[in-house]
């Protein structure tokens, strides 16, 4: 059986030079203080589903570090999760990290017709191909 909903995929070597994002994020409720890295999120739009993300750039160097993307699966199971629970809080990231709220319904991630809500394996990695491509443009990223 294919791993369904959970890998990490580690594009390397990329370079991230500039990002597009909608929101930038510097604090959370509960956390006191500004965030002690930057934190952005957005959506992609793949056909008639709309995935959410959430991006945070390492505090390392982030125009040569890796940028690794985590699809914490579902159903329901948002980016925020692994992103407080397993990454954590922390002050030092030493990779870019996406995460994404895939598939459909799970996190903030939602479909604009009833035929996008359907998932399959093959269906999720389709739309996690596009996903990446969607966000090598979007970070503009550059092979080297």
């Amino acid at each position: 059986m294919i791993l369904y909903f959970v890998f990490i995929l580690i594009l390397q070597p990329c370079i991230i030079t500039k990002s597009h994002s909608k929101s930038i994020i510097t604090t959370l409720p509960g956390y006191s203080g500004h965030l002690p890295f930057n934190l952005e999120t957005s959506y992609v739009g793949i056909g008639d589903i709309q995935l959410f993300y959430y991006f945070v750039e390492s505090t390392r160097n982030p125009e040569e570090d890796p940028l690794i993307l985590h699809i914490s699966g579902g159903p329901g199971c948002s980016g925020l999760l692994p992103l407080l629970g397993e990454t954590g809080m922390s002050k030092q990231y030493m990779a870019n990290m996406i995460y994404v709220d895939m598939p459909v319904g799970s996190g903030f991630s939602y479909a604009e017709t009833e035929q996008g809500w359907i998932s399959s394996d093959t269906i999720t990695a389709t739309q996690a191909t596009e996903f990446i491509k969607k966000v090598k443009v979007t970070f503009n990223y550059y092979s080297c």
